[in-house]
């Protein structure tokens, strides 16, 4: 039986469910109370937030779509059930604990190929999923980590313009796009998207703010992902992240506040 997630969506609904990546604690402990129409919302809103990382990961680690989506059941199955009532953000963090159940359910399924019964022809009928390479996976997860929290970072910078009418998003989108373009030209090209004139220290000012914006709002993102995490925390998640470099102007900027 497959749960109400339509595995067949496109692309847009993918970077949609992808964005929501950042965990509250509360939420999950929320989510694994008692069986409440309030525990059911928060272990959907979880669903919301990581079902979309989780498949993408499943995808690129199995290599074999009809296994990705069994696994994903599965996934789905343990989130929805309260499988991971023991997460607490003092035994790590939840992205760990997500990780580990991936990992655990890859791990059984390659056992479960293992002792199919022998194929006639082993080249054509053997096992879809080859051995996980451990190390490689640890990594593989911590980028697809950090391409959602980028997703959703880029949502809400999206958010902000629409919000404020601040042309953040819609400035560094372009120059994201368009990294060869000369200032001049950027700010020629900038200023027709945008209906204004923007000189040349004009466009460079107005991207160096989006950057700045966007950083800000990234480290929110990681921040809130960790709930209350002191700053040495902070700074260990940016290292783990790849991210503290990028990061260190608006760490720097909230630390001076």
């Amino acid at each position: 039986m497959r749960l109400l997630y339509n595995l067949k969506m496109d692309q847009h609904a993918i970077n949609q469910r992808l964005s929501h990546i950042t965990t509250l604690w509360s939420l999950v402990h929320q989510a694994h109370a008692e069986a409440t129409s309030q525990a059911m919302s928060a272990r959907d809103t979880l669903m919301q937030r990581y079902a979309g990382a989780v498949h993408r990961y499943l995808l690129g680690a199995l290599r074999d779509p009809e296994a990705a989506d069994d696994l994903f059941q599965e996934f789905c199955l343990k989130l929805l059930r309260g499988d991971f009532h023991r997460a607490n953000p003092e035994r790590g963090r939840f992205r760990d604990l997500l990780k580990t159940a991936v990992f655990h359910l890859i791990v059984d399924h390659q056992n479960r190929q293992r002792k199919r019964p022998l194929a006639l022809d082993p080249e054509r009928d053997a096992p879809a999923v080859a051995a996980i390479d451990i190390p490689q996976s640890e990594q593989d997860f911590l980028r697809c980590w950090r391409e959602e929290l980028m997703e959703r970072t880029w949502l809400a910078l999206a958010e902000l313009e629409q919000r404020t009418g601040q042309p953040h998003h819609t400035i560094l989108h372009f120059r994201t796009e368009q990294p060869l373009l000369s200032s001049a030209d950027l700010a020629a090209q900038l200023g027709q998207r945008l209906g204004k004139t923007f000189t040349i220290d004009a466009v460079r000012q107005s991207l160096h703010r989006a950057r700045e914006k966007f950083t800000d709002l990234l480290l929110e993102e990681i921040d809130q992902s960790l709930e209350g995490a002191t700053p040495d925390r902070l700074d260990q998640e940016l290292i783990d992240l790849d991210l503290w470099s990028y990061c260190k102007s608006a760490l720097e900027r909230r630390r001076s506040l």
